[in-house]
């Protein structure tokens, strides 16, 4: 579950041959020079011929217990859930339960322009309902349990943001809808449905419908870090529903996205609609395009977790990853896995760490104000490092590239400091704004 606020914290191959030995090796040391640099810890898998060649687990499941993960810790996948949810969907409609025509009217009238938003709409995030996870008010339920009622209570309260039908617009709001749609129409839990017709069927013995994270059952998680790795707040399972409950490994969603492909869940003619891309967007799936291979699959974030699934039939190659803490790039990841899987070689990141000293670091500390911009922006020191936190969202590392200039590079952010003029100048993809210390 992609959760946007006011900061969207949400390839090309090289042409040297490289043996596919060598290039695992390669990619494994990737991963682990990644974890040494606390760039990011988590589990990761790929697939040839349909068959798995590649895991590898870094960093730990419980930072506090110092335990570590392994191939079977179990991680939140966020908006991944929302293949599995499209799937549910498919063999609801091939059991003649739903049909893509079928009217949100039927199962919720109280939703704005309820009899006019069909399945498919909801499928394709092109229903015009208003993402809840955009909203302010968010933070102050989403880590505790929430009845049907309250998610329809606030699904119901916003304005449609478009005509139904008229265009694309990602909106978590859709699928927690299909989850309670489904559990409707099948008189059972999504959690029982999750369970029964993809788990079993496949034999994915880690993936399920998550509860509040127990690293002694081996579930993992989030962190960021500052100095050291601190712990995220938890989503309660209650809330996202069919956008993002699910939990699971990188090996047991190569088999579900394989077994998906060769029709192991639903029907061709039924993956085939699945794969009815509009605005690259298909029924629970991504149009992914990589150098020369073309594929499908979804990548989600929820909390500190961040995941990824792909699989492109032409090759019959398959990279999935779950992490639980990053703080680099991840389509950086996904790009040198692709390159590892398919046997091509890639350039190794440098990791040039500058140090500035804390008595100008804490020139900076301060609580930064911007006319027009709806959030302030506190800075800080914690454990030798600066720190950025909006108000009301989680703190966020800001690493030293100059005595001045610090970034966050998972959300594209760039910042820089004058001390005299007690500015910060900051900016995230178009964004530019100077932030004035109060």
């Amino acid at each position: 579950m992609i959760k946007n606020l006011y900061f969207l914290f949400a390839v090309s191959f090289s042409s040297a041959a490289f043996s596919q030995g060598n290039v695992k090796e390669k990619f494994s040391n990737y991963l682990d020079s990644l974890n040494a640099h606390h760039k990011v810890m988590g589990s990761f898998a790929f697939a040839n011929n349909d068959q798995p060649t590649f895991i590898k687990v870094t960093g730990f499941a419980d930072a506090e217990k110092q335990q570590k993960a392994n191939m079977n810790t179990q991680y939140r996948i966020g908006s991944i859930s929302k293949t599995f949810t499209a799937v549910l969907v498919m063999k609801a409609v091939e059991d003649k339960k739903l049909s893509l025509k079928t009217k949100l009217s039927d199962f919720f009238p109280e939703i704005v322009n309820a009899n006019q938003i069909t399945i498919e709409n909801l499928l394709q995030h092109r229903s015009g309902i208003h993402n809840i996870t955009d909203e302010a008010e968010y933070l102050n339920y989403y880590t505790k349990p929430q009845t049907q009622d309250q998610l329809l209570s606030y699904l119901k309260k916003y304005a449609s943001d478009f005509l139904p039908g008229s265009k694309y617009s990602y909106s978590n709001s859709n699928y927690i809808l299909l989850g309670l749609i489904l559990e409707k129409v099948y008189k059972q839990s999504y959690a029982d449905l999750i369970k029964n017709k993809i788990s079993k069927p496949l034999k994915l013995s880690l993936t399920e419908v998550g509860g509040k994270i127990d690293s002694d059952k081996n579930q993992a998680e989030s962190y960021q870090f500052l100095g050291i790795y601190q712990p995220l707040p938890e989503t309660d399972m209650s809330v996202p529903i069919g956008a993002g409950s699910v939990i699971s490994t990188p090996s047991d969603l190569l088999k579900f996205i394989i077994g998906l492909e060769n029709g192991k869940l639903i029907n061709k003619n039924s993956l085939t609609q699945m794969k009815n891309f509009v605005d690259d967007y298909g029924y629970g799936l991504i149009k992914a395009n990589v150098g020369q291979y073309h594929g499908f699959g979804h990548e989600g974030a929820i909390d500190g977790f961040h995941s990824a699934i792909y699989y492109f039939p032409e090759s019959k190659i398959a990279v999935s990853f779950i992490t639980n803490q990053s703080s680099g790039d991840d389509q950086d990841i996904l790009t040198k896995m692709m390159n590892a899987a398919s046997g091509k070689d890639f350039e190794m990141p440098g990791f040039k760490e500058i140090s500035v000293s804390e008595s100008i670091l804490k020139k900076y500390e301060g609580n930064y104000k911007a006319p027009g911009f709806p959030l302030d922006i506190k800075i800080f020191v914690e454990n030798g490092m600066l720190n950025g936190q909006a108000t009301g969202q989680g703190a966020f590392p800001l690493k030293a590239i100059s005595e001045t200039e610090f970034t966050f590079e998972t959300a594209g952010i760039k910042t820089k400091f004058d001390a005299d003029k007690k500015t910060m100048q900051f900016s995230q993809g178009a964004n530019n704004i100077t932030f004035t210390k109060q």
